[in-house]
């Protein structure tokens, strides 16, 4: 599973793909780390100190959670996680995201998001669930980009979103070839290389 040179002229130097156990343990621990003082506490609802970090990282390495990342140089910049069911109280699969600072407003987020919703419905999820910080105002528009009604409850956002509401991936549609299509083809080829040799010699066709 791979996602590679995902949208390059929206995401300029960055990939996008699924971390392997290893990496959620190490990349994902480390760009947690990374993330600023404010952005740590809307992610982990207040839960900012490092030693949390760290157990967070070990335990998504070790319960199957799928981490679909944008990296840059080998360095993860962005993640988007899905819990898998057996570790949320409601049995619903959990989502959860997360973007440096320095490249937010370049719509990774919405990107991972894409990702992830395509890997759930491909894992047969019918409906994810997302919390957020009731101060994150960029998850929670987000969130309602794709769908989710967000109650406020505790001190936190909460919603669910039907995967079943949200638009299929585009797939690209290859032209059929047929007899006369290819017979068409030939003609205009040869009408265009006749017209290009008779005009350097100063000739013209109609």
């Amino acid at each position: 599973m791979n996602y590679q040179d995902v949208a390059a002229s929206t995401v300029a130097k960055g990939t996008v793909r699924a971390l392997s156990q290893r990496e959620t343990l190490t990349l994902l621990r480390e760009h947690l780390l990374r993330l600023d003082h404010a952005s740590r506490h809307d992610r982990f609802h207040g839960f900012i100190d490092h030693s949390f970090i760290e157990r967070y990282a070990a335990k998504c390495a070790s319960d199957g959670t799928l981490v679909i990342a944008y990296l840059e140089d080998g360095v993860v910049r962005g993640a988007a996680e899905l819990h898998p069911p057996e570790t949320a109280q409601d049995l619903q699969p959990e989502i959860a995201f997360s973007v440096e600072a320095d490249l937010r407003r370049k719509r990774i987020g919405s990107i991972l998001f894409r990702k992830l919703i395509e890997e759930a419905r491909t894992e047969g999820y019918r409906t994810l669930r997302i919390t957020t910080g009731a101060q994150n105002d960029a998850m929670r528009a987000l969130a309602n980009k794709f769908g989710a009604h967000l109650t406020f409850r505790h001190g936190e956002s909460a919603g669910t979103i039907d995967l079943e509401q949200q638009p299929q991936p585009e797939k690209v549609r290859a032209a059929a070839i047929t007899p006369i299509n290819a017979a068409r083809a030939v003609i205009q080829f040869n009408r265009a290389c006749w017209k290009f040799f008779l005009g350097l010699y100063g000739w013209k066709i109609a």
